[in-house]
């Protein structure tokens, strides 16, 4: 079922995704070469609880971080490590904030010093159809609209789009209804109305669609191990506008 908030909710869920902001923000300056996705996780922690949140994965299905630390061919779901980053080599972060009952969701990929031409583009290209998105999340339009937009964008570069894992309606838990998939399946397909809360979060591979799951039980690979790129926004539907929850202030890498 598909829980429209209120205003006052919405202003809560404002409130953590500040929070996740300017986490993301302190985190990402940290990722450079011999840096561990366990000291990402570590500060997380550390900034979250500082600022009066709660890492909204941290025990969510028993998982084990408050990060999810993805690098170059894990799509979502990577647990922290102590394996050193190096040069050339991306880390999706992901991350959630609970703060006072609410709940906020967002994702970036962050280059590990110069990457690759191919691996820059793949980043613009998937930021890109993150904004494309969230252009057509509002009020009166379909889910479809947004994965329709996602999935062309990504598909007219010849990169694969992940297919089992999608965007979600997010707020009062960390995943709600309604499910927003990055293509235009034959699922659900709910109108969008004032109210809704949803995370946006294009899942974008160099090679193929296909990807599998690890005997961790979390991280979730590329299927013929191509880099993949992951950008995520909370975007907060009204009447007459949408607002990017977890918009960053100066610019933004999750591109919107």
């Amino acid at each position: 079922m598909i829980k429209l908030k209120s205003t006052a909710q919405i202003e809560k869920i404002r409130e953590a995704s500040a929070i996740l902001v300017s986490a993301l923000k302190d985190i990402s300056k940290l990722v450079e070469p011999g840096v561990s996705t366990y000291d990402l996780d570590q500060e997380a922690r550390k900034l979250i609880g500082k600022m009066g949140g709660r890492p909204a994965f941290l025990g969510y299905m028993d998982f084990p971080a408050a990060l999810c630390t993805s690098v170059d061919d894990a799509v979502i779901h990577g647990i922290p490590n102590r394996e050193k980053l190096t040069a050339g080599q991306i880390v999706g972060i992901d991350c959630g904030v609970e703060y006072d009952g609410f709940y906020s969701d967002s994702a970036i990929t962050v280059p590990v010093g110069k990457v690759a031409p191919e691996i820059e583009k793949l980043l613009q290209v998937t930021k890109e159809s993150l904004r494309l998105g969230i252009e057509e999340a509002r009020a009166g339009n379909r889910v479809n609209d947004i994965s329709r937009a996602i999935y062309r964008h990504n598909r007219n570069h010849g990169y694969g789009v992940v297919r089992p894992y999608c965007g979600h309606g997010v707020g009062l838990a960390i995943h709600e209804d309604p499910q927003i998939p990055n293509y235009v399946g034959s699922g659900p397909n709910p109108r969008l109305k004032p109210g809704m809360v949803i995370a946006i979060e294009p899942m974008i591979n160099l090679g193929t669609d296909e990807v599998h799951v690890l005997d961790d039980d979390w991280t979730v690979v590329t299927r013929d191990h191509s880099i993949s790129a992951h950008f995520e926004h909370t975007v907060a539907i009204f009447e007459d506008h949408t607002e990017i929850l977890t918009q960053w202030d100066d610019e933004d890498p999750a591109g919107a």
